[in-house]
């Protein structure tokens, strides 16, 4: 174990840095009228009652970047703007004060009452400085499960962020349920992890593990199926959104020069070097309409007629 830690550190300090070998810090979208400096103060200012200080804190500073990245994804569109797990609020606060979508929110926290329930969410504002409370209303319900308790056609925007790779069951049902409940030409937001990452393809090559830990928080605490970019426009499209957007970026810090030698590794992924980002980022419209099937890539052990 020592000389693992020896030889890691050791090729930290011979790598070049991962930003400077591959493309994987998009220009960050920061709102007009704000400094960067000004919107991570914001977004780490958020808490949530009951939750610890210190997750709260070390989250909304470690995915900062990405918080800001699903903005710049829904920049200039308004209407009604469902978010599906809105909890811990930080996405929340940014389409709040930065866009004019009408915001409907949904959580799920294992057993628990469904229905509508609130939620105080405390933040210091980003113009002057002072200490706020802000209390939301969020439907509670399971999206594997549960049917969204929406109309059809209700919403112009839905906003899926890092929540297909907790689902246990049956992607392809919660995005035609989101289909169900999006205008026709509606827009979708997905984010999620992207499984291809630079760090993953360091670590296999080194023979560590890419698999999530076990979670506290039970099976929906931890990654249960992540994806490729390839994968994820390919799924979108086959229950009937049309891709509009799409890219990979880093949102924390790069730790795959721990692995492997990037000046290595630079040569090899020259073909997919857009693809290497820490998470995938996704603008779809609902155009048409979606198969009864599942795509054969994704399920097995299904009749043969249940699979396409």
């Amino acid at each position: 174990m020592l000389i693992k830690k020896i030889m890691r550190r050791i090729r930290l300090e011979l790598s070049a840095s991962p930003e400077k070998l591959f493309p994987l810090r998009p220009a960050l979208p920061v709102p007009h009228g704000i400094s960067e400096k000004k919107l991570f103060e914001f977004v780490t200012s958020v808490r949530v009652a009951d939750a610890p200080e210190q997750e709260m804190s070390a989250y909304g500073s470690h995915d900062f970047r990405r918080f800001v990245y699903t903005l710049g994804l829904v920049n200039g569109l308004e209407g009604k703007c469902l978010e599906l797990g809105a909890n811990p609020y930080f996405t929340t606060m940014l389409l709040e004060r930065f866009t004019k979508l009408e915001l409907s929110l949904a959580n799920y926290f294992g057993p628990f009452p469904g229905g509508l329930h609130t939620q105080d969410v405390f933040y210091t504002d980003a113009d002057n400085g002072t200490k706020n409370t802000k209390t939301f209303s969020y439907q509670h319900f399971n999206v594997e499960n549960d049917p969204f308790p929406y109309a059809d056609g209700e919403f112009d925007v839905v906003i899926f962020a890092e929540i297909i790779e907790h689902l246990l069951n049956d992607p392809c049902k919660v995005l035609r349920e989101i289909k169900r409940v999006l205008k026709p030409e509606g827009h979708l937001i997905v984010t999620t992890p992207n499984v291809a990452r630079l760090e993953n393809v360091a670590r296999l090559i080194s023979g560590e593990n890419i698999y999530d830990p076990y979670s506290g928080y039970g099976p929906y605490g931890r990654h249960n199926r992540e994806y490729t970019r390839h994968e994820l426009v390919t799924l979108l499209r086959f229950v009937g959104f049309d891709v509009k957007e799409n890219f990979t970026a880093d949102v924390h810090e790069n730790r795959a020069a721990v692995y492997a030698d990037l000046n290595y590794l630079k040569g090899k992924l020259e073909f997919r070097k857009s693809d290497l980002g820490q998470y995938l980022f996704l603008k779809a419209t609902n155009t048409t309409r979606a198969s009864d099937k599942v795509p054969s890539w994704l399920y097995r052990s299904l009749p043969a007629d249940q699979l396409a």
